[in-house]
């Protein structure tokens, strides 16, 4: 089924459930009883490694402790790949493993949730399941997920989101899946965990929140039990990310993100997404950037976009960020909820448009790293018409985009990807 044709059966919609969680410091240590009351025996560990600290050592020794083997796939790739999810799948049926962990942040998670779905169906290629419930057996092994960021959600969601490199090598294509039967059976979120995120990670993780949170918000779908998360998360997310990022030993500052990228999840995941999303999976596909980093050059761009058929949802969210919007008309709350994320945007240092994001803009940067050729090909953002052309026909396909609340075509798009790629964000400001 086509992804707009989901959207048509309005005013009927649906609620998609969530996990059982476990929130809060400590939490991460009770994984090893609970692994137990679920029947774990023989564990695949699916992580990105977290090279820098024993997160993973120490999660798996509690495993051990508690009886449960381990086998740990740590190759998991930021804006995970098929072939990351195929590999830890032959891993996992090597080993007649019976149950996953995954420990990171949302590419971790999402790479195990696709490797459970392909399981299940016997080890079929994940990209077969692209697109909304296309999987046929409900019974994926179980599954917890331990985040070490607070960022995507995944953890608490129905979605994963996989790069396809391999039905056509030379145009790779990222893709959501949304499917129930990919639902976590267990989320643990321990703000301790996150300590160690460094801090260009986290301030774009932190972008991914507000993302996550604004998009249901002025979403088309209109979710009403989504908007009390969605607005929460925004409020969370301005009042905490700033200490989260330059002070990140700081509990409270770390906690606060916990619960917004929580419930940000909790909103979109019944509420929809919009094109920052979308624009955000184009640029990932080619050129394995941070997803945080993409939502946060794309978010003042959308927002501005968006605004014209919003202004009053764009004014509650001004205040959520902090404005005082007495005295102020609905058009004007709004403008000042945009100069509020570009404030937020530049106090956590992240760069403003995609041709300034190069190899050493921020840790672990994957740009024109590999493995595959056509990634090491992609060393330098253009934001020439040709990457534009592509990007924005990326956008149009993307099972993101028709939640957005402005109608979009490539006349009406392309000049938003463009102002990503080569605008000032003063200009939106003027």
């Amino acid at each position: 089924m086509q992804v707009d044709e989901l959207l048509k059966p309005f005013p009927i919609k649906e609620f998609h459930p969530f996990p059982r969680a476990l929130l809060g410091p400590g939490s991460h240590e009770l994984i090893g009883p609970e692994a137990l009351k679920m029947g774990f025996k023989k564990t695949l560990i699916m992580t990105s490694g977290l090279r820098g600290t024993d997160i993973v050592h120490k999660i798996s020794e509690s495993m051990k402790w508690h009886g449960i083997e381990t086998v740990i796939y740590d190759q998991v790739e930021s804006n995970p790949k098929d072939y990351n999810v195929m590999d830890s799948v032959k891993m996992y049926q090597e080993n007649s493993c019976d149950s996953f962990v995954s420990i990171g942040g949302g590419s971790s998670h999402d790479a195990c949730k696709g490797a459970r779905v392909s399981v299940a169906h016997d080890g079929r290629n994940v990209n077969e399941f692209e697109g909304f419930n296309q999987s046929e057996n409900p019974k994926n092994p179980p599954h917890i997920a331990v985040s070490t960021t607070a960022g995507t959600g995944s953890e608490t969601s129905w979605a994963y989101v996989i790069t396809d490199t391999t039905t056509d090598p030379n145009n790779p294509h990222k893709y959501v899946a949304f499917d129930d039967n990919s639902v976590t059976s267990l989320a643990i979120d321990d703000p301790v965990l996150y300590y160690d995120c460094p801090v260009d990670f986290t301030a774009q993780c932190g972008f991914d929140v507000l993302a996550h949170a604004s998009e249901p918000y002025v979403s088309r779908l209109n979710f009403e039990p989504s908007l009390g998360n969605a607005i929460r998360a925004i409020e969370l997310t301005n009042n905490h990310l700033r200490e989260a990022v330059w002070n990140g030993q700081d509990l409270p500052g770390r906690e606060g993100m916990m619960y917004a990228q929580y419930i940000a999840a909790q909103a979109f995941n019944s509420g929809g997404l919009g094109i920052i999303h979308s624009i955000s999976h184009a640029v990932s596909a080619f050129y394995d950037t941070h997803h945080g980093l993409n939502n946060a050059v794309a978010l003042p761009r959308v927002w501005a976009f968006n605004m014209p058929v919003a202004y009053k949802r764009f004014a509650r969210i001004a205040q959520a960020m902090g404005v005082d919007t007495t005295h102020m008309t609905d058009v004007q709350a709004a403008e000042a909820a945009l100069a509020a994320a570009i404030r937020l945007l530049r106090d956590v240092g992240i760069p403003e448009k995609f041709t300034d994001v190069t190899q050493d803009s921020y840790s672990k940067n994957r740009l024109g790293k590999g493995p595959t050729k056509f990634y090491e090909n992609e060393k330098t953002i253009t934001g020439n018409d040709a990457d534009v052309d592509r990007i924005t026909n990326h956008v149009l396909g993307d099972a993101c985009t028709p939640g957005n609340p402005k109608e979009c075509t490539f006349t009406t798009v392309r000049p938003v990807v463009d102002h990503c790629l080569n605008g000032d964000l003063d200009d939106l400001l003027s």
